[in-house]
């Protein structure tokens, strides 16, 4: 039972496999490894697999049927930890410029 109207069952399991394949970007998780995981049905494992493969967030492995994270997550935190610096600079020269002592 949903926890209010937004909520999304399919949407769910798709952020659920998505964090589940994080730390699995060498090998990769098969979906049944996943579907066990997460004790979801492997139909609704494909489906959310290739969700994440349309939206450009996992990637099968060559041959092997394994699936991992692409790259897109570290970009995305990457862009976050660039513009954090930039606020801490900004906020750092604010903060000089107001306690500079004037003569």
């Amino acid at each position: 039972m949903p926890l209010n109207k937004y909520e999304s069952a399919q949407v769910q399991r798709v952020l659920k496999v998505l964090l589940l394949l994080g730390g699995h970007e060498l090998k990769g998780l098969a979906p049944g490894e996943i579907a066990k995981s997460l004790t979801i049905p492997n139909a609704d494992i494909t489906r959310a697999l290739n969700n994440l493969m349309y939206g450009g967030l996992a990637e099968q492995i060559g041959d092997s049927g394994r699936w991992r994270l692409t790259t897109r997550i570290p970009q995305i935190a990457v862009a976050m930890l660039n513009n954090l610096d930039r606020a801490e600079s900004k906020l750092a020269e604010t903060r000089q410029r107001y306690t500079r002592e004037h003569s």
